[in-house]
């Protein structure tokens, strides 16, 4: 019954909507019945996608990417590097996942991110998938036991779960009612508030993690939808909610604490125009570029005292 909700929902995609590329439509499908524990079918559910694709005219894109989007990574990173998240776009997102210091499943391959594996096939078990570029946020951190922790924008919480991997007094801060329910399974306090207005909390955190909404252009291998929804007024308008929740999380760092902004964002005006203007003291910046560095593109900044 998987198998077949996963191949009507894929055809629909071919047939009647033009918003994801077939290249993306096959790929979610192959993972969708990984998932559903049916990895046996995968192949099945590939053959039987393509063969219907063979069968539909579309017309041919202009380009794998919106001319207005490829001209910014080019004025950003040159045209190499652009070319190279284009290609990474168009690419099958490789499988990572959270182990910590666990022992790793069958066929996981270390990384150089500490606690995140790759693993290029079968089944996870137990532990979660999260791109590596993501579990290379919480490490600048530098958690250590027993500090106060606040996590402003926590859903789904993959990273405050990285995050609790070190015994800390933690709080995850999240808008959305529904969101906010996902986060119970952490055992930590759940506070449901717009974190561009200010916080609800009368104390302050030794480390606050800003993980601010944002365009997610690092993420278009596994959310190709997004370069055909953006549009480049949608980039100004998340600059300033950005800068409000950047704003009203610095308010609550103690003396001597550290907080890290980070987006999936590969935009300036996401990134560094947004810490450019906190003013606080901008420590150290990480950014990881798809085609250049492996898994999704990610910022993140350092902020201290």
């Amino acid at each position: 019954m998987e198998i077949r909700i996963v191949l009507e929902m894929s055809v629909y995609q071919c047939l009647f909507l033009d918003r994801v590329p077939d290249h993306a439509i096959v790929n979610d499908a192959v993972e969708l019945a990984r998932r559903a524990g049916k990895a046996s079918a995968a192949g099945f559910v590939n053959a039987i996608l393509r063969g219907v694709m063979r069968q539909v005219v579309h017309a041919p894109d202009d380009a794998a990417t919106p001319a207005w989007l490829l001209k910014r990574w080019q004025a950003e990173f040159g045209s190499e590097v652009a070319a190279g998240i284009v290609a990474a776009s168009l690419a099958p997102p490789q499988r990572y996942i959270r182990t910590g210091g666990a022992d790793l499943p069958p066929g996981a391959v270390p990384t150089d991110v500490p606690g995140c594996s790759l693993l290029p096939s079968g089944d996870p078990g137990l532990f979660r998938f999260q791109d590596i570029s993501s579990q290379a946020v919480v490490p600048l951190l530098d958690l250590q036991p027993g500090q106060r922790f606040l996590d402003v924008c926590a859903a789904p919480g993959s990273k405050t779960a990285q995050a609790l991997e070190t015994p800390l007094r933690a709080v995850a801060c999240e808008l959305h009612p529904s969101r906010a329910q996902g986060l119970a399974t952490l055992g930590i306090p759940v506070v449901v508030a717009d974190a561009r207005n200010p916080l609800p909390f009368s104390g302050q955190f030794d480390r606050i993690l800003v993980d601010a909404p944002c365009s997610g252009t690092g993420t278009l291998a596994r959310n190709p939808e997004i370069k055909w929804r953006l549009k480049p007024e949608d980039i100004t308008d998340l600059q300033s909610r950005q800068k409000a929740i950047l704003q009203n999380a610095l308010a609550l760092l103690a003396p001597g604490g550290r907080l890290v902004y980070s987006t999936c964002s590969l935009e300036r005006e996401e990134n560094d125009e947004v810490v450019a203007g906190c003013g606080r003291n901008v420590i150290s910046t990480m950014r990881r570029i798809p085609g250049r560095d492996a898994g999704d593109g990610f910022f993140a900044a350092i902020i201290g005292e």
